[in-house]
Formats: C-alpha cells, structure tokens, sequence
C-alpha cells in the first residue's frame, strides 16, 4: 500500500539557518557553489513529504517512536520531526557544531 504524502513546514529558524548558510557560502566558495548548496538543501527537504522516513533518527534527540530526524547534508544537518499529519523542517546546523550548545546557548527548543 502507498503512502499518503505529509504536508512539509518550514520553521522560521531554518530559514534564518539557510540564509546563514548561503552567506557563509557566498564569502568562502562564491555564487555559484553557495547557489547549487542552497539549491541541494531544499531538492532534500522539498522530497521529505514522501520520503521522510529514509533518513536516520537525530542521535541527539532520541524518541521511542523516532520522530526527530536529520538529513545529513556535506557539511550540514537538516533536522526536522515527524507528526501524524506532517514534517516540520526545523533547523539546518553545521555538523561540527553541537546541537545541545545550541539549544541551550540560544535558549532554542528544537
């Protein structure tokens, strides 16, 4: 049987993360390569309505039913979270960088 597809939101942070992203692209690597990361970080999250469950539960926010996600992207984690009805994209960080520190350096809830 197929799957119905889960509608996808996108937190104000991930954008806020993305935009830092792209900036920080810009200044190392130039338009071109920032372009084609931004590109390649929403072709992932734009598939994740059908598609969320291929990717392994975020280590770092364990679940018994495994709803906390992460995309792992070249130098970046995607993390989103899975409900009944739909996938919310949370935050995109850089993977060297500790997400409990951000929870708690930004007095974020993830």
């Amino acid at each position: 049987m197929e799957k119905e597809p889960k509608h996808v939101i996108y937190s104000t942070k991930f954008y806020l993360d993305v935009i830092d992203v792209y900036k920080y692209g810009l200044q190392t690597f130039g338009k071109i390569q920032a372009e084609k990361y931004l590109n390649d970080i929403y072709s992932l999250v734009g598939c994740l309505g059908l598609f969320y469950d291929i990717y392994p539960e975020c280590r770092h926010l364990p679940t018994k039913c495994k709803i906390y996600r992460w995309i792992i992207l070249e130098s970046h984690l995607v993390i989103y979270r899975i409900l009944e009805s739909e996938i919310q994209v949370l935050r995109i960080v850089h993977s060297h960088r500790s997400i409990t520190k951000i929870k708690s350096s930004r007095n974020i809830k993830i």
